[in-house]
Formats: C-alpha cells, structure tokens, sequence
C-alpha cells in the first residue's frame, strides 16, 4: 500500500506560488458570492460549493497540458474556473442566464465547455467516472498522449460503476486518472461510517490499478502526485488513482445545516489547515509578497467576482423557443 503523501515542499518559484495562490482564492471569492446570490434567491434548484477543497483542482490542473480533459460531480465550480473558464460565463449558468456556458439551461451542476475541454457538471452520483474513461478511450483511440481526470467523492467511491470502469480502464490501460476528493462525508455520513475500507485509493488493487493518498489540503503535494499520475498515463501504463484527503468547510449543498458534525471541527481544520493560508504564509516568510500585494490580489479577485455577478444578473434569462434547441428529438 501507498503511503499517505504530503509535500516536503520542493523548491517552487514565486511565480508558481503566487499562480497557485491566485486561482485558490478566485474560486473561494467566487463560491463566497455564489452562496450570496444563492440567499437573495438568484440561483436555484441545487449549489454545492467547494470552499475548502481548492487546492485540489489547482493542484492537479497545473499538471496538465492543452487538450487533456477533465469531468466532474455536482460540486464543480471550482474545476471550471481552474481549467480557465470565464467567471462571468460560469456565474450566468447558476443564474440560469442566456451569458451562461449552456445558454442558462444546465445550472450549477449541468455546464459545459467544449473549448476548455471540461466534460460537466454530473447531478447524478458517480455517472461521471465512466464518461472519464470514455474520453479516455476517445484519446487512446486518436493516438494521442492526452490524459482524462474523473472527478468524485468518498461517498460515489461506493457506486457499482466506478469497478465497472476500473475494470475496463485497467483491460485497455486507458490514460485516466481517477482522483477521489474525499471531503470525509458523504452528504452527512462520514467515511468511517460509509466505508469498509476506509482507504480508498486501494479500491483499485483488485484491478491491477495503482494509487495513493495524498494531503488534498497542500496545493504542492497535490500538484507532485499529479506530475506522478500524469507522467504514468502518458507512459501508456494506464489507470491511476488519487484519494485527495480534504475538507469541505459548508455544508453538502447550500440546504445542508450540516449539524453531522462540530463547528470545532470545522474551526480546527480551517484555522491549522487551510490551503490558501498555507500558500499565504510561504509567499510572506519567503519574502515572495507582501501584505499589501496579496491586499492588492484579493481587490482584483473580488472585482473579477463582482464583475461576474453583475453580468448574470443583467444578462437575460432565456427565451421560451430554447425549450427545442439543443435537443435529440
């Protein structure tokens, strides 16, 4: 078995750090003001944020290349603007706009973008990790090196489908990497109480599939094992697994009170562990950035942000007659 990974942080420019720093705090900027339009009822249905879990996907996206894709689950804000779509166009979707990458009709958890490569937004759970591995196929059928990351929880980590498709990821040693974003609670159940193996990233072992269990919390470690698991998939060795350890700081989705567990709990993990204030600290012990520099990246963040919600709010809702475009029948 994989030991749990943490980075003995490597040496890392400032450019790196504060690139790093600049796309974890867009999208707490952004989850923050999606909350907010979410209480003044101009997003609805459904809106799971992903404050927290940051590091995560700007770890893993700064060790892709142009053409490798990425699909996730419900909670895909995050994943969208780190693969560089439009805050603006991200924003008009969950205000269900006409400005929104699908035309104000697919919501938080339904968008696309073709020209980002980034596969949705999946509302039903753990649907997504077969198509990850469809459009892993697609790449390994072209012939090229691309690499497909399948984005999901510890608690889809349960789902019938996901061994259907490590079977078949590991028969025809398709590039994708299946990276488990283990928020340690499934909704409101725990990962103790959820799974008899409590270590995912070894679900994979009776596959031939290897993995490891990374500290999903530290941008650095994330971003290593993603060079690891990226290098192994264009290799042509096929699948890989990564079980980022991390935490969500709100509820399940914007209607969860989440009494499951302690505000302590909660406090603790943000006050010792969180992933922007890591980077923070290392760009001003190193003497990368001062306090009023990174002032100054948190103004231009939050007028990007504010910008975005102006936008969805101005943009129109669509037209009735879009009822019969993009559609099979």
């Amino acid at each position: 078995m994989a030991a749990r990974k943490t980075s003995k942080k490597p040496n890392v420019s400032k450019e790196e750090l504060m690139d790093h720093y600049y796309q974890m705090l867009l999208i707490r900027r952004f989850e923050e003001k999606a909350g907010q339009l979410y209480g003044m009822g101009l997003i609805g249905g459904f809106c799971h944020l992903y404050i927290g879990q940051e590091a995560v996907v700007v770890g893993l996206e700064a060790a892709t290349k142009e053409g490798d894709k990425r699909v996730t689950s419900y909670r895909d804000h995050g994943h969208m603007l780190a693969c560089g779509m439009d805050p603006k166009g991200v924003m008009a979707e969950l205000t269900g706009r006409e400005g929104g990458y699908s035309k104000g009709k697919g919501g938080s958890m339904h968008m696309f973008s073709k020209e980002k490569h980034f596969y949705g937004g999946h509302g039903i759970v753990g649907a997504q990790v077969p198509i990850g591995a469809g459009l892993a196929f697609a790449d390994k059928y072209l012939g090229n090196d691309n690499v497909s990351f399948a984005y999901y929880g510890d608690g889809a980590a349960n789902q019938g489908q996901i061994y259907e498709t490590y079977n078949m990821a590991s028969l025809w040693k398709l590039p994708v990497i299946f990276v488990i974003e283990n928020n340690q609670y499934a909704m409101g159940t725990s990962l103790q109480r959820a799974s008899s193996s409590p270590e995912l990233y070894t679900r994979g072992e009776g596959f031939g599939i290897p993995g490891e269990a990374v500290d999903g919390m530290d941008v650095l470690a994330v971003k290593e094992a993603g060079e690891k698991a990226v290098a192994h998939c264009r290799a042509g060795k096929g699948p890989y697994i990564l079980e980022m350890n991390t935490y969500r700081y709100r509820g399940h989705s914007m209607s969860d009170p989440a009494k499951y567990r302690s505000r302590d709990e909660v406090t603790k993990m943000r006050e010792e562990r969180d992933c922007i204030e890591q980077v923070r600290d290392m760009l001003l012990t190193g003497k990368h950035a001062t306090e009023e520099d990174l002032k100054a990246i948190d103004k231009d963040i939050k007028a990007i942000v504010n910008e975005s919600a102006e936008f969805s709010k101005e943009s129109p809702e669509p037209a009735l007659s879009e009822l019969w475009t993009d559609i099979y029948a």
